[in-house]
């Protein structure tokens, strides 16, 4: 059940050290994210269309390795928990073998005015598959 999403390393990524910034591991996963839902087949614009829009409620990030200006980059993404509303991801960033960044990231579904939704069929059909955790 793991995504892969490659990114490439460019040079508006990196710092004046020549390492990628840290904000910008934030960026890739995000793309990752995204990427990982649409291959589940939901459509977010028009998800939104129907009112449902998801937000980031929780990120803890480990920064364990610098990436480096062309550095091919393995962005993995697999669910951990899932409830009717909530969905929590773990996510690395890998260069060949060495894991550079991991972050679980917990996301919510809800409303255009901030209310709770439950996820969309697409996502709730992986409590099955993962087991039913709140």
């Amino acid at each position: 059940m793991t995504h892969h999403f490659p990114v490439t390393v460019y040079y508006e990524d990196t710092d004046m050290g020549g390492i990628v910034y840290h904000a910008n591991y934030l960026k890739f996963i995000e793309r990752a994210r995204s990427d990982w839902v649409r291959r589940l087949g939901v459509d977010q614009l028009a998800l939104r269309e129907a009112g449902t829009v998801f937000a980031v409620h929780r990120i803890e990030a480990d920064f364990l390795a610098p990436a480096r200006l062309d550095d091919m980059l393995d962005v993995r993404t697999g669910p951990v928990q899932v409830s009717r509303a909530r969905i929590t991801l773990d996510q690395q960033v890998w260069r060949g073998a060495d894991c550079l960044f991991r972050a679980r990231a917990t996301l919510v579904a809800m409303s255009l005015d901030g209310r709770p939704r439950r996820l969309p069929p697409e996502l709730a059909q992986l409590a099955a598959m993962i087991g039913e955790k709140a």
